[in-house]
């Protein structure tokens, strides 16, 4: 989004205990805020009232944006791609654990509600990305699709941004992985399946839990477990190489379904395998104390001293080489086992080797002319 451009925010949600499918209902403030907000008893009963009243989850709100540019490109040294896409910032699946939610304070949004519910769609982002890859200076590199947000969420079905992304890689023959927990990219398999016969695409299925009640608490208006696993067997039969991303794995809560959702995933057909431990940067943190605190009370504090043994005793490791492992002994077991079931179930560990060498720059096109 321009730097000149800021978006109205809207009135402080009066927190609910939850608000239904949403991951957050607290409009928490961000950490670059300059003024503080607290609810007020006026004298006349507010607050109880407040309480009282039937809370209503809002509306997705899309704000259209025009975006500069497109192509995002990576400076860390422990992720394996050089380049990303995020066709929307913000993500209406609603996860609570989702490392991505402090991006929204950079919009001077709320990294809680706000981030599920106030969607920034970059609705030019293939032309964007068309303007990028027919640039002479341009090369091709390992690109992943959705990194930061979830390309197939749901209001791509109606805006089909991601589709036009996918369609300027398909004419460029840009290899790229996509990373979801959309059944929704089934409808793009038209473009992928292609690419894939020609070793230009891969895809990975995030599956959490293989528990339709926990899935529904945690990541509220993401597909449901079951519909994803049929997705990983519609994306192997038709021919796409698909594997499975066990992350984030959150100690004592969804840490021993590991190997279950790995089996399950196998069976589908998945052919590759990782895990991550639950990171919590920023803002994340107290969004998932509040969440342990709703739907997890009991568990809490089990969870979190488990989960800061393998961060050097603080909520979040932020550090290169440490933060996508976790360390000490739980981390190692942890690794331990998802080597061992890998092993067993036949599931790769490395990345999908792609062929760059059929690249070609995409036309440059001008309003309704193509130049040649």
């Amino acid at each position: 989004m321009p730097q000149d451009t800021k978006i109205a925010r809207p009135p402080l949600y009066i927190q609910a205990d939850a608000l239904k499918g949403r991951g957050s209902a607290w409009a928490m403030p961000h950490r670059f805020e300059a003024r503080e907000r607290e609810q007020y008893d006026d004298g006349w009963g507010t607050l109880d009232q407040s309480a009282l009243e039937e809370h209503v989850a809002p509306r997705t709100e899309i704000i259209e944006e025009q975006a500069r540019k497109i192509l995002s490109g990576n400076q860390s040294p422990d992720i394996g791609f050089d380049l990303s896409i995020n066709p929307y910032r913000g993500c209406e699946h609603g996860c609570i654990y989702c490392f991505a939610r402090p991006t929204h304070s950079y919009l001077n949004l709320s990294p809680g509600l706000d981030f599920e519910t106030r969607i920034i769609a970059k609705v030019n982002a293939a032309e964007r990305l068309r303007e990028a890859l027919s640039s002479p200076a341009y090369k091709p590199a390992p690109l992943v699709l959705g990194t930061a947000t979830d390309a197939y969420q749901p209001i791509e079905r109606k805006l089909r941004i991601t589709r036009a992304v996918v369609e300027v890689l398909t004419e460029a023959r840009h290899p790229f992985s996509v990373v979801t927990k959309s059944s929704g990219i089934e409808r793009d398999l038209d473009l992928i399946v292609p690419m894939a016969l020609k070793q230009q695409v891969s895809v990975y299925l995030s599956v959490t839990s293989l528990d339709p009640a926990l899935s529904r608490i945690l990541e509220p208006r993401a597909a449901s477990p079951q519909r994803r696993l049929q997705t990983i067997k519609a994306l192997a039969e038709a021919g796409v190489p698909v594997g499975v991303s066990v992350s984030p794995v959150i100690p004592f809560l969804n840490e021993p379904e590991l190997e279950r959702i790995l089996e399950a995933a196998a069976e589908a057909g998945a052919t590759k395998a990782f895990s991550i431990p639950l990171r919590l940067p920023w803002e994340v943190a107290p969004l998932f104390h509040d969440w342990l605190r709703l739907h997890q009370p009991d568990k809490a504090a089990r969870i979190m001293a488990r989960l800061r043994d393998m961060r050097g005793g603080k909520d979040n490791d932020p550090r290169f080489g440490t933060r996508f492992t976790g360390e000490g002994i739980w981390a190692e077991l942890l690794q331990q086992r998802l080597r061992k079931a890998s092993k067993r179930l036949g599931l790769g560990r490395e990345r999908h080797q792609f062929d760059f060498s059929e690249f070609r720059p995409p036309a440059k096109v001008v309003g309704q002319q193509t130049l040649f």
